[in-house]
């Protein structure tokens, strides 16, 4: 397993954590085995936005005397009155979610106590007019709450809500298809999503992954939008690679599922190449960097992904990122103009070109 740091909060959280959506399915004892092997292999952290609400009692079983070692992210609006997930911006509704489930996982705390689903801009102001807001405010003064956290499929709102909120922790739906505007949650353009990463990234606001597969439709060719399959470990590689991100939240069934899940780190760099998305990116997305590293090896030693990666949040208002990059060994002034990473490029990036400009931005 490897780890990332939450500038905002200390915390080192595992890159692949683990959704909740599925686990019910497998009954208590699959479940319990499945979510030991996951700590077991190094995964500490998971997403509560459960399927059912039957997943809390095997969390409060797999965890017991195991809590300290784990963080949770619990919504606050997604209610299990009826069993199967719902979402409500009622207050008594979200209070009587809220205990059931600390009641059910056997902790007193909530590591990420998240605003939960504001899709759009009257959620918000219901939420806050309702007072669940200020509720969640009044657990992390009480300490029950640690770290406030965001979910939400839309750029515009996010922004509004980092705007007014002091947010530790986004939970964002990231895949191919969502920023390529492909799918039930693609919301927002190719540059209002790449404007939340990079926002994120510059704030030191984690973001926790949703969705990585779009639902399984980007593993099936005959489902897939774009009319290709990708494997699980390119989505997951395209996920990490974004700015900002921390932790990747697949859904799991079983022991085998989190097998799956765990042989990512085992893979090929050939075997976690995304760049076939180049084929099939939209227009809008043509000449602009994803930093899919598919220009590998560079000639002078260069990494043309990490260069413009620093660049693109240097330009965002991210001083560390101007940072990063002079401590570079190698940077774009060591570009030698070669072509090697124009003719490689999937997305159509004119690198050479680009590297002069990054080395002119930095001088």
């Amino acid at each position: 397993m490897k780890y990332r740091t939450n500038r905002k909060t200390g915390d080192r959280i595992s890159e692949i954590g683990i959704g909740s959506a599925y686990i019910y399915e497998a009954g208590m004892d699959e479940a319990v085995r499945a979510l030991h092997k996951a700590a077991a292999g190094g995964v500490n952290y998971f997403d509560l936005a459960a399927g059912h609400g039957d997943a809390f009692p095997i969390y409060g079983e797999a965890f017991r005397g195991l809590r300290k070692d784990v963080f949770f992210q619990i919504h606050f609006g997604a209610d299990y009155s009826g069993g199967e997930y719902g979402w409500s911006l009622a207050l008594d509704t979200v209070k009587r979610s809220v205990d059931r489930q600390l009641r059910e996982l056997g902790t007193d705390y909530i590591d990420y106590g998240f605003i939960h689903c504001q899709d759009e801009e009257a959620d918000w102001e219901t939420y806050k007019l309702n007072g669940v807001y200020d509720y969640i405010l009044s657990l992390q003064k009480a300490g029950v709450v640690r770290h406030i956290g965001l979910s939400s499929h839309t750029p515009r709102v996010i922004m509004r809500i980092m705007d007014e909120v002091n947010v530790d922790m986004l939970m964002f739906s990231v895949n191919p298809a969502y920023d390529y505007g492909q799918g039930e949650y693609a919301n927002g353009s190719v540059d209002e999503r790449s404007a939340v990463y990079r926002r994120c990234e510059a704030e030191g606001v984690g973001i926790t992954v949703m969705k990585p597969f779009s639902g399984g439709q980007l593993l099936e060719a005959d489902r897939s939008p774009f009319g290709k399959a990708l494997t699980a470990y390119q989505c997951i590689r395209y996920c990490l690679d974004k700015p900002g991100v921390l932790t990747v939240l697949p859904g799991v069934r079983n022991t085998a599922d989190v097998d799956a899940l765990l042989a990512y780190f085992d893979q090929t760099e050939e075997a976690t190449d995304y760049s076939v998305i180049g084929s099939f990116a939209p227009p809008q997305a043509s000449g602009k960097c994803v930093y899919c590293g598919h220009c590998k090896p560079c000639p002078a030693g260069i990494d043309v992904g990490l260069v413009n990666k620093y660049y693109d949040l240097a330009r965002a208002g991210d001083a560390l990122a101007a940072e990063h990059y002079r401590t570079l060994q190698k940077n774009a002034n060591d570009c030698v103009g070669c072509g090697h990473c124009n003719s490689r490029c999937p997305f159509g990036v004119a690198q050479s070109e680009r590297m002069r400009e990054i080395g002119t931005y930095f001088a």
